[in-house]
Parts: C-alpha cells; structure tokens; sequence
C-alpha cells in the first residue's frame, strides 16, 4: 500500500474486464469536465460515454501486446487509470496514452502514484526508451503537472477529435522512465 494525501490508502493493480465500465465512464466524465471548449455539446451530452464503451471494450478484450493500463482504487473505490502502450513512437517512445483521476481525488497523489507504476513497468519492458504524452493546448492543469514531473514541452501537433475537429496538442516527453521515476522519487 502507498499512502497519499490526507492519509488516504491508494491500491494499484492492473486492470481487468471487471474495470471497463468505471473506466470508460471516468475517461467520459474527464472529457466532460475539461475539453467542453474542444468537442461538440452534443458529443459530450450523447456519444461519448458509448464512444469510450466502444475503445475500452476492445483495449480490454483484445489489448495490443504493448499495452498495459493499471487501476487506482482507495479501499473498494475506483479512483483513476493509466494506459499505455510501449514503443509506440519512433522517436518518442512509450505514450501514456490516457491519465485519468476522479476530480474528488485530483491533488492527492494518485495520479503521481499512477505515472510512477506506468514508469516501474516502462523502465522494466523498455528501459532504453523514452516515455511521452499528447496534451491538449486546452489543458493547462495537466500541461502544470507534466512539467512539474521534468517532462519537456517537445513539439505540437492536432489532435482530430471524434468530432470532426482539429484541436492543438503538445508533446510532453520524458527521455526515459528512469527519469521520470527519478523526478517522481525527488518530490
């Protein structure tokens, strides 16, 4: 067990099939509460809930072999998630594809405690290579909390939502897990 925030007990463990609706239904919310200015009110109110039903399913029920998404949970209670997938990137490396932590237990911890075991895994599989993420412009917060990590403001890009738009992203990289468990382990 690691302890976090206001004496709180974080478990992590990989996810299972048993995880999908929760983690579905976070990523949905997570969207909700902070790509509102990026993706349509109807996409956000209507499909993205049975949109992140649909991508879960299949990364649960039939995951690539370079995928690996880990679960937090405080006592019986789902409380976030990480995914990602390893040598995705030529030049990058391994994305942390998805990071996601119930905004009742955002400032805590969890998601350091997530970003670590992502790192734990990463440096044990790939410890040659770097570990990256797609930000979106919009997303100061998490922008703040990478960089607060080390991981370096690389490049940008667009990110074509499941709207039929183009949103600006970022590229935040670490060059490779040893560094990031490195920053972790000095906070």
């Amino acid at each position: 067990m690691v302890k976090v925030g206001l004496n709180k007990s974080i478990k992590l463990r990989l996810a299972k099939i048993i995880d999908l609706e929760n983690i579905a239904c976070l990523h949905a919310q997570s969207w909700q509460e902070n790509y509102n200015e990026v993706l349509s009110a109807d996409y956000l109110a209507n499909k993205v809930v049975a949109d992140r039903m649909v991508l879960w399913t299949t990364r649960l029920t039939s995951p690539e072999a370079n995928q690996a998404v880990f679960v937090a949970e405080h006592g019986q209670v789902f409380v976030g998630f990480i995914c990602l997938f390893a040598e995705n990137h030529q030049t990058y490396g391994t994305i942390i594809d998805n990071l996601h932590v119930k905004a009742s237990y955002k400032g805590k911890g969890v998601g350091t405690l997530l970003l670590n075991t992502a790192a734990q895994w990463a440096n044990k599989a790939y410890p040659e290579i770097g570990l990256y993420l797609e930000v979106l412009a919009c997303n100061s917060k998490a922008m703040g909390f990478y960089s607060s990590l080390g991981a370096i403001n690389t490049n940008s890009g667009y990110w074509h939502t499941p709207c039929d738009s183009k949103v600006k992203e970022f590229v935040y990289c670490w060059s490779s897990a040893k560094m990031l468990l490195a920053e972790i382990m000095s906070k």
